[in-house]
């Protein structure tokens, strides 16, 4: 399975990235070894994700996310919490 996803910073900023591991992802950006934007603002929380069949399904949604206003990455977030109950 492959991952689309969003963390929050520590500062309140987002980060999307793809992964096909996702737990092992956010351990690594906790330990400081995941995207270089991430390191000095750890630790991060996974506040998003959405699952993918492939490598490139995944890697077209984190394309298309990263283009979404802040605001829209927000609603996304709140909706998936909303779900995720």
């Amino acid at each position: 399975m492959n991952y689309t996803y969003l963390v929050c910073c520590r500062d309140g900023s987002l980060y999307c990235g793809w992964t096909n591991r996702l737990e092992e992802r956010i351990k690594a950006h906790n330990k400081g070894k995941g995207a270089k934007y991430t390191r000095c603002r750890r630790p991060v929380k996974l506040v998003y994700y959405e699952e993918y069949d492939t490598k490139e399904e995944a890697m077209k949604r984190e394309s298309a996310i990263k283009r979404l206003s802040r605001g829209k990455k927000l609603e996304l977030i709140e909706n998936f919490q909303t779900e995720q109950g």
